[in-house]
């Protein structure tokens, strides 16, 4: 009986020992700011997701340099952008290609060559878009180009600017900067460029979500459109500096992610003419430990982050998982700067239900993007075009 006794404490014992591994957090820092609270349950720290996953990592290609965005194309291979300047076509098995005729940019701090994206009738038009950091003068600029990839993939045809941010500004921070094609508009993500006020200024496009169309122009339903001193290409605003954005695959809505100061990360749902409160609100604190703004985390109409992470994980590129090779369809899959790796957060409509964290010994993991076959792409900031499959 007493034997009895003790198997079933020890299989009690187990259970809660199992319960509260399900329902503990990432393993993590001390926050910057401890006294701030989430303003709904999952907000931060999510139950780790504690489902044993092993992962397998496969190097495409190497000897990158400072590369920033990665793009599949249809008939294989992948175009992969590098700070300095260049554009890369990389095949498996293949020499790498660089293109010819790309945009002269400013390569400085944060700036360079940033992201690239395919239009999504890239099959018939060959038509990319590029954003990179514009330099005017002494000044530079967030801007996105349009060209036509020729069929051999050696050279950018009709290459022309469709968006250039306002104002100039000095400096080589926070220029953002990502591309997301959504049927007939395109949507571009754009910094503060560390000058915090031009976020909460509808005169300029720094802090922003813009909307456009292809040619540069604005979309009539556009959330600005008709109000006067207000730059109607204006989507969102009260951003820091966003560096990830994707269309969740189940709502098509736009996603992004944005790098807080010490503290504040955030994961937002974008909504049309909606405020993310940067630098009047924030779950961070500035580097110097003072209060950013008002030192407060929300304020009457400013969008609450779906997520944020407090201490940060430096989010860079992410993309929605969709394939056939994890169970993850829906999932979040961040690259982190810091402390390195991947971030998965598993959604419940908009909320976030779990956390977890993988592969941090890669480093610093700068953009995400999902194959043809479902594997996960990342690129690393020591150069890296990497393959993750189910190990």
């Amino acid at each position: 009986m007493e034997a009895k006794k003790n198997v079933k404490a020890s299989l009690i014992a187990i259970a809660l020992t199992l319960c509260t591994a399900a329902n503990a957090e990432v393993a993590q820092g001390r926050p910057n700011v401890p006294e701030f609270s989430p303003a709904f349950a999952n907000q931060t720290r999510a139950p780790e997701l504690a489902e044993a996953v092993a992962l397998k990592t496969s190097v495409i290609a190497g000897g990158l340099d400072r590369p920033w965005g990665v793009e599949v194309l249809p008939g294989g291979g992948y175009l992969v952008t590098e700070r300095p300047g260049s554009l890369r076509v990389i095949r498996p098995g293949q020499a790498m290609v660089s293109v010819r005729g790309l945009p002269k940019v400013a390569y400085a701090g944060q700036g360079g060559l940033l992201d690239v994206a395919l239009a999504p009738d890239f099959a018939q038009s060959r038509k990319i878009f590029l954003s990179y950091s514009k330099p005017i003068g002494n000044n530079a600029v967030t801007a996105v180009a349009a060209a036509v990839l020729s069929a051999d993939m050696t050279r950018l045809i009709s290459l022309s600017d469709i968006f250039i941010q306002t104002p100039a500004m000095r400096g080589g921070r926070h220029f953002g900067s990502r591309v997301v094609p959504d049927g007939d508009v395109i949507y571009i993500t754009t910094g503060d460029r560390g000058a915090q006020t031009p976020a909460q200024d509808l005169r300029g496009t720094a802090g922003k979500v813009l909307r456009i169309y292809p040619d540069g122009s604005v979309p009539n339903d556009n959330p600005m459109v008709g109000q006067n001193d207000v730059d109607a290409a204006i989507y969102s605003y009260g951003h820091r500096n966003v560096q990830g954005a994707d269309l969740n695959p189940g709502t098509g809505e736009l996603w992004t992610l944005e790098h807080g100061p010490a503290g504040g990360d955030e994961l937002n749902r974008i909504k049309p003419g909606a405020n993310y409160g940067w630098p009047v609100v924030s779950y961070g604190e500035n580097y110097n430990g003072s209060p950013v703004g008002t030192g407060k985390t929300s304020a009457d109409g400013v969008e609450e982050p779906r997520y944020y992470w407090d201490p940060v994980i430096a989010p860079s590129g992410f993309a929605f998982y969709e394939g056939d090779l994890f169970d993850w369809q829906g999932d979040v899959i961040a690259a982190s700067l810091n402390p390195g790796g991947i971030v998965r957060l598993k959604l419940n409509g908009a909320q976030v239900a779990g956390e977890a964290r993988y592969l941090g010994d890669l480093g610093r993991v700068r953009d995400v993007e999902i194959d043809r076959d479902g594997a996960i792409l990342l690129l690393t900031d020591d150069g890296r075009l990497l393959r993750v499959t189910p190990g």
